[in-house]
């Protein structure tokens, strides 16, 4: 057994990101066969991922605020602290923070095959697409 070496809490890329979103890794693979990978994820008000999907799908677990989560279809589901959302491998999606307070997230996934490959990142949500689900929900 051991204690995990903590790591520098790292801001996410503006490549994948809309607005401040930080990540604290809590759990990654240490062993050739493991595949799990966990993450505290910390997004400021209104801010967003890109576009993108996961090889072997997500839980995602709302700590704090209130969390947006999108589908290409342009539904949007609220979730709250305490709620897990599950996204399936493959589907496209997005998360954002309500605007107005802080959202937090544990991301929970297990990497692919090729563990470079386990997320695929895509375009931005644009305002307007952002604005228009929630509109609609």
């Amino acid at each position: 057994m051991q204690i995990e070496q903590q790591n520098p809490t790292s801001k996410n890329p503006p490549e994948q990101f809309a607005g401040d979103v930080w990540l604290d890794v809590i759990a990654a693979p240490h062993e050739d066969d493991q595949r799990m990978v966990v993450a505290a994820v910390r997004f400021a008000p209104g801010a967003r991922t890109a576009w993108h999907s996961h090889a072997r799908g997500q839980y995602l677990r709302v700590t704090q605020g209130v969390a947006h989560f999108g589908g290409r279809d342009g539904t949007i589901i609220e979730v709250h602290p305490g709620q897990t959302l599950y996204t399936p491998p493959g589907e496209e999606h997005f998360h954002a923070a309500a605007e107005g307070s802080f959202m937090e997230h544990i991301a929970m996934i297990e990497n692919g095959d090729d563990p470079d490959a386990t997320t695929t990142w895509n375009e931005h949500v644009t305002d307007d697409e952002y604005a228009t689900a929630l509109a609609n929900r």
